[in-house]
């Protein structure tokens, strides 16, 4: 799969995040942003995002803890199919809220330079993607 795009002037020396949500379009998109990564010699994090919905007081943390080692045994998979082995730095996190808000952390925080996500992460959840687009400082790249 090829994917062109005209890169904006940005400081790709920094940190990566690429979404997922462990679908076909997210490791597609993980594929791109491994590349990118190598290619810049770029940090990359790959990041997925829950909710905790419809859980009572004394199950939250169970809910969170199987949550969390569900997507850890899902990227264990991801990673040894197309992380390792590529010479890129690289971290995986699971954490609880909205993909625009973290993402809006991560940003502010770490100094992330470049966005990359499926595009079925846009059509799981459009209004969280519509916020994410009209706040994003960075430049972004939706993976098909």
């Amino acid at each position: 799969m090829r994917v062109k795009i005209a890169l904006v002037k940005t400081d790709l020396t920094k940190r990566i995040v690429c979404t997922t949500d462990f679908s076909e379009s997210s490791k597609d998109a993980l594929r791109w942003a491994v590349s990118l990564a190598s290619k810049h010699r770029a940090h990359l994090t790959i990041l997925f995002t829950y909710r905790l919905l419809n859980s009572r007081n004394g199950e939250v943390m169970e809910l969170r803890k199987n949550i969390e080692e569900n997507a850890k045994r899902n990227f264990s998979a991801l990673e040894n199919e197309i992380v390792k082995g590529k010479g890129i730095s690289y971290d995986f996190k699971a954490e609880v809220g909205f993909v625009s808000s973290r993402i809006a952390d991560y940003v502010k925080r770490d100094g992330v330079s470049f966005l990359v996500m499926g595009k079925e992460m846009n059509s799981t959840n459009k209004e969280s993607f519509d916020e994410l687009a009209d706040t994003l400082q960075v430049p972004l790249v939706i993976v098909p």
